[in-house]
């Protein structure tokens, strides 16, 4: 789901456009408080100092916080899905677009946007909150695991491969190659991460698709 070190939309200081609509304001505000603060941190006020709107204007977009967060983590999900998926349906092999997906320009530090959002007990707590970020990663999943079928179908990867567990064991290579990169503080670590599933991946690989 885009390189992330900052929620997309808003000024360079990672504020929304003061040209912008008020909702689009409230929205690119929540989620960059959301980034920043967790949902417990994110205040009405706060949201509204950031997104230089009035008093009560939350509430005529929205019904409250919770609707707005919704929102909020609904275009991140987005947004992380539109990304993922013009790479994996981008040109080449199989292996060249699970490649694309996972050597894109990111910020290892920062961490996934989406998967952020699953350490969150509140967001979590929340089945409406929640929603986005599972179907998410099912998304993710189902759509990795068909580029990989489609690798197998077209003698690109050799038929043994399992796509549906190799897509599973490639969303969970990404998300703890964030937690490893943000514990030693350098992405090297991610990098590492991702070199060796790719690694793994490309032993399946036929001779004439390499």
């Amino acid at each position: 789901m885009t390189p992330v070190t900052r929620p997309q939309g808003g000024a360079p200081d990672g504020r929304p456009s003061a040209t912008s609509s008020t909702s689009e304001r409230l929205i690119e505000s929540t989620r960059a408080l959301l980034w920043e603060r967790g949902y417990v941190g994110t205040s009405p006020k706060a949201i509204l100092q950031r997104a230089d709107a009035g008093q009560g204007s939350m509430y005529h977009h929205f019904s409250g916080k919770p609707d707005l967060a919704l929102a909020a983590i609904r275009r991140t999900a987005e947004e992380m899905r539109a990304e993922v998926a013009r790479l994996l349906d981008g040109p080449g092999t199989a292996l060249d677009r699970i490649e694309a997906y996972l050597r894109r320009e990111r910020d290892a530090l920062k961490g996934c946007p989406v998967g952020r959002l699953t350490q969150d007990p509140d967001v979590m707590a929340d089945p409406a909150l929640r929603a986005p970020v599972d179907e998410t990663f099912d998304w993710l999943r189902s759509r990795l695991t068909e580029v990989l079928a489609e690798g197998a179908a077209r003698g690109e990867l050799a038929a043994g491969l399992d796509p549906a567990a190799t897509a599973a064991s490639v969303v969970a290579v990404v998300q703890g190659g964030y937690v490893l990169a943000r514990a030693a503080g350098a992405p090297a670590a991610f990098d590492q991460a991702v070199t060796g599933v790719l690694a793994l991946i490309a032993g399946h690989a036929t001779a004439g698709s390499r």
